[in-house]
């Protein structure tokens, strides 16, 4: 039997043992429980917590630039819309999944990552996060201030942004999802993660079509219990159809990930403009 926690199955029982040893080490310490996000190592698996019951990122230890879990591996089909993004921004690090990937497979791509918990940032050699360099680099602020102060242009936003219920309140109690509409270049393509706390879904949305109009995508992520949304400044379901094909041959020669079968997956998805309805109706 196992038990998913967040994001990342964990047999059931090496769970509940992990976890009694995490509690009595943290009280030997006078720690809070949730004090810091900290690291715990199954197997071959390390595992970035928020609490003693919610694994936020998970890493091969043997091959820490790899995708392991399935939501990750979807959130890249945004390269079937744009397979050469010249700069990439990320909302909240975690344990660096998609920055590690994308930095070492997208070599002539910048990247930047805003990380507003500087405990999650401090760890970051344990998850073999790159050091910044010339187009990579991580930024410790408010994801959704960020994106109000700044005014560069980007290709793609990815956010992965989470508290110890769910999604960041903060994105939804500010203009976030406007802000990334307005900095989108014409076929840049916006890709949100949502888990944790379903309340917390519908007050994103509602923003995220007022942003976006219906040039919107919800995709279930059923192996992690997870919910994507794409989005773009143009129509992205007629891109898929159009380009969808060709796009997704050339990145399965150069990428290791099934994007034959993220594009399947994201035409299911796709609600024509003139069918759709506004949310809530």
């Amino acid at each position: 039997m196992a038990l998913t926690w967040k994001r990342t199955p964990i047999p059931l029982a090496r769970l509940k043992v992990a976890n009694l040893f995490i509690a009595c080490m943290r009280r030997l310490r006078r720690e809070v429980p949730s004090a810091r996000p900290f690291v715990l190592d199954f197997g071959n698996r390390r595992h970035l917590f928020f609490t003693d019951e919610s694994v936020q990122s998970s890493m091969l230890i043997s091959s820490p630039s790899d995708l392991i879990t399935p939501y990750t591996k979807k959130m890249m089909a945004f390269l079937l819309l744009n397979p050469r993004p010249r700069h990439i921004l990320m909302i909240g690090l975690g344990g660096g999944s998609l920055a590690k990937f994308c930095y070492h497979h997208l070599p002539d791509t910048r990247i930047t990552v805003v990380e507003i918990n500087a405990r999650v940032i401090a760890l970051r050699q344990d998850f073999c996060i790159p050091a910044d360099d010339d187009r990579f680099r991580i930024v410790h602020g408010d994801g959704a201030a960020h994106m109000q102060a700044s005014q560069d242009t980007v290709d793609v936003v990815l956010v992965d942004a989470f508290d110890e219920q769910g999604v960041a309140q903060t994105l939804a109690d500010s203009d976030f999802y406007a802000n990334v509409a307005r900095r989108l270049t014409p076929h840049g393509i916006f890709v949100m993660n949502f888990s944790g706390d379903d309340s917390r879904y519908e007050p994103n949305f509602r923003q995220i079509y007022a942003a976006f109009g219906h040039r919107v995508m919800l995709v279930p992520v059923t192996a992690d219990n997870n919910l994507l949304v794409f989005a773009s400044p143009t129509d992205v379901g007629r891109r898929l159809l159009e380009e969808g094909d060709r796009a997704a041959a050339d990145l399965e020669r150069h990428l290791t990930l099934d994007f034959r079968r993220f594009l399947a997956r994201l035409r299911t998805c796709y609600v024509p403009a003139e069918a759709a309805r506004p949310l809530g109706r």
